[in-house]
């Protein structure tokens, strides 16, 4: 009987970008050293995948959920349901789970960091807890995540995950007044739980600038701000999809592994890993190669990358991406070198630093191992990768082929 075969995906948050004139018109990921991602794309087959369908948000849970096969065109949950899962919130029939961020906003009424200034799990941890304390009722509950991104759940029947909303991490040099809720339908339902947010909002900003905490910051965590909302989700059993194989999560962050938990797949805690240029990467190498012990797929996500391009810090997204291939990929192809093996990388979606937000644009994939012929591809980028001989994918395939099934 043919050995199952075993499959590392490298999963760079936002690399993708566009050509910067700073950078002699290359993008970030061709003008930065990466000779892990190089050797991927040299002696295996190249292409792009499509992992943002049409009509739905141009985020990473809907990003995460293509690449791996979920086809979150039918069956996306929302980015709030999918994070209480992660944090283990029980949700009732009718309770909707919102991403919560802690942002800044300026006096003059601009949404001016969607993160508040990166911050520390500590200090949004403290906020989330005094949010907690002055605001949980029957009908609305805070939870503390990681960083700014926390949650908020709403209560009852008389709530609605109906509404429109505006991205934070898209949103940012806007006026506040330009980016409000809003019912996606016109139900009482969807009209009440935008009253009820906007006046929640209202009084956490009231609280939250009084907090000693915010005091002296230049960018304080000064509002709340609720997004992608939804019910409990059903997502794909990653086993059952792919004929009985199994798969295993390494994130820092709750959207990736609560996509994990949601398709039963393994999801590893690595101490240390907080989602930016911080994060203990050689813990995250030492637990993909444990997990590929038992596992078929290791599916080993970075988040670095995303932030920097969100913060628009060519310098930092630089330093991000040759981070990721000289303490991530690197290191696990020297590991398994000569092993029947897979290897994948891609980011999840562009986020070109001048934008400062997610695009739609198909993303560069380049896929190696013992049975890919290579192409004339010589390195990893977004204009080179296309011009392979993989083809655009898209829903299933890239784990089908790496699996082999």
């Amino acid at each position: 009987m043919k050995e199952k075969q075993k499959v590392v995906i490298f999963l760079a948050d936002g690399m993708a970008d566009d050509p910067q004139e700073s950078l002699n018109g290359k993008t970030p990921l061709e003008f930065a050293n990466t000779p892990g991602m190089d050797e991927i794309a040299r002696t295996g087959i190249n292409g792009s995948f499509r992992t943002l369908p049409p009509g739905l948000p141009t985020s990473s849970d809907v990003a995460n959920m293509s690449v791996l096969g979920f086809q979150p065109e039918h069956n996306y949950p929302g980015r709030g349901p999918i994070e209480a899962v992660s944090q283990g919130i029980e949700l009732a029939p009718g309770d909707v789970a919102w991403r919560c961020n802690l942002v800044y906003v300026s006096d003059d009424g601009i949404l001016k960091d969607y993160s508040a200034g990166h911050i520390s799990d500590a200090d949004a941890a403290e906020l989330m807890a005094a949010l907690k304390a002055e605001f949980d009722s029957p009908q609305v509950t805070f939870h503390s995540g990681v960083s700014y991104r926390n949650l908020l759940v709403l209560h009852g029947r008389e709530f609605s995950a109906d509404v429109d909303y505006f991205k934070p991490d898209s949103s940012q040099d806007l006026p506040l007044a330009g980016l409000r809720l809003s019912p996606a339908k016109d139900t009482a339902e969807a009209r009440h739980t935008v009253d009820f947010l906007i006046d929640l909002e209202e009084r956490a900003a009231r609280f939250l600038a009084g907090h000693p905490l915010n005091a002296g910051k230049s960018a304080p965590a000064n509002r709340i701000w609720p997004w992608s909302p939804g019910y409990r989700p059903e997502i794909a059993d990653f086993s059952k999809l792919y004929c009985g194989r199994t798969g295993a999560v390494i994130s820092a962050v709750d959207v990736i592994k609560g996509i994990g938990i949601c398709s039963n797949m393994e999801v590893i805690e690595v101490p240390g890993a907080t989602g930016f240029l911080d994060t203990n990467y050689a813990g995250k190498v030492n637990a993909a190669l444990e997990a590929l012990k038992k596992h078929d797929l290791v599916y080993l996500h970075v988040e670095a990358i995303d932030e920097c391009s969100h913060m628009g810090d060519l310098k930092l997204k630089l330093q991000a991406i040759e981070e990721f291939d000289a303490k991530i990929v690197m290191p696990v192809l020297e590991a398994l070198r000569g092993k029947n093996v897979n290897f994948a990388v891609l980011p999840d979606h562009p986020v070109p630093v001048k934008l400062r937000q997610h695009t739609t644009t198909p993303v560069p994939l380049a896929i190696c191992g013992p049975e890919f012929k290579a192409d004339n591809i010589t390195s990893f980028s977004e204009q080179l990768s296309p011009k392979g001989e993989l083809g655009l994918l898209s829903r299933d395939e890239l784990v089908r082929k790496l699996l082999g099934i």
